[in-house]
């Protein structure tokens, strides 16, 4: 059985994300994953929060570095006691020119620091909750003033999940030794990779913390070509094509292309960037990539085709929103196959 997430479009606003929530959760969906790029993602998290009574909101995935974990930890608090413990926060690092030239901010060691980021915000919670002294130490963050006027005080539900994104291997341990689960990035979601790379490494984490695997939640995000029929999901397929071309012109999501032998793409796409051939870069993944980076079917067939891929690799997985509410009920049969698998 997986738990199933619905996914948001980046450029959806705060004008429109409580009718999207409230939307996903009566077509039955477990959760719903919040963007943090065009607009803010904590902001959306806890006007899906309010919108709702059920659904599980999470963010995917905040980029941390930016903000201080306090900051961070006073928010996930807040919408954890708004909701009665319905908030999933996911924290990412994005890349380093965004960080740097996007948000003018520190760039030093992403996977120490992201680590770091994840203890700070599990030690600065436990104060929140037994008032207990904040005392955490590292090389990137320190935390050791919290007087008692600023602290929110306990909550029914404090047990917080944070997730991290991850894709290179240092990152996947270290989601393995301290975060509560990972999310994946989309490039990362073919069956062979998740099976033959990601989760050795997170058990390798897992290993290193003296953890149970049990501990650790997946959540996989593939991208899916599906809709009411042969013509939307081509449609679809078209779309993925052109999402898959952009991301891969990022060196950093070459690995999963390496499993595969299609080292040269990334290079290919990477060049057309720097030509400003932004346009082009469809023309460069196939069809075969298609077939091996996205699940496709109408919505009839689509939890089944799902199911095949990933039965038995994690427990939750990200299913998309139809654009079109009319479809909607076709959509929700899917969700409840996919719960029930």
């Amino acid at each position: 059985m997986f738990k199933v997430y619905a996914t948001t479009p980046e450029s959806m606003g705060p004008w429109d994300i409580g009718a999207h929530a409230a939307r996903a959760e009566a077509m039955g969906f477990d959760g719903l994953q919040v963007p943090d790029a065009i607009h803010d993602g904590l902001l959306l998290a806890a006007l899906a929060l309010q919108a709702t009574r059920r659904l599980r909101v999470g963010t995917s995935v905040l980029v941390a570095f930016p903000r201080s974990p306090m900051t961070v930890a006073v928010a996930s608090w807040d919408l954890q006691r708004l909701s009665g413990g319905r908030f999933e926060l996911g924290l990412g690092t994005q890349i380093k020119q965004n960080i740097e030239e996007r948000y003018s901010a520190r760039w030093v060691s992403p996977v120490p620091q992201l680590r770091e980021y994840v203890q700070s915000l599990k030690a600065i919670f436990n104060s929140f909750q037994h008032g207990s002294r904040l005392c955490f130490e590292g090389e990137h963050y320190r935390f050791t003033r919290l007087q008692p006027f600023f602290n929110p005080g306990p909550i029914e539900h404090p047990s917080i999940p944070v997730f991290c994104g991850a894709v290179g291997p240092a990152m996947t341990r270290m989601v393995g030794r301290v975060a509560d689960g990972m999310i994946t990035h989309p490039t990362n979601t073919p069956p062979e990779y998740i099976r033959e790379v990601c989760l050795p490494r997170l058990q390798e984490g897992l290993d290193r913390a003296g953890r149970d695997a049990q501990s650790l939640r997946l959540i996989l995000g593939p991208l899916v070509a599906t809709g009411v029929d042969e013509e939307a999901v081509a449609a679809q397929w078209e779309q993925q094509r052109r999402l898959l071309g952009f991301l891969y012109s990022t060196p950093a999501y070459w690995p999963s292309l390496d499993l595969f032998g299609w080292q040269e793409r990334g290079a290919q796409l990477q060049a057309l960037t720097r030509e400003g051939r932004w346009h082009d870069l469809s023309s460069v993944v196939t069809d075969e990539m298609l077939e091996v980076f996205v699940p496709r079917g109408p919505y009839e067939d689509i939890a089944n085709t799902l199911r095949n891929r990933y039965s038995g690799l994690a427990d939750s997985i990200t299913f998309p929103m139809p654009a079109d509410p009319a479809e909607d009920a076709q959509a929700a049969r899917a969700i409840a196959r996919l719960r029930a698998a």
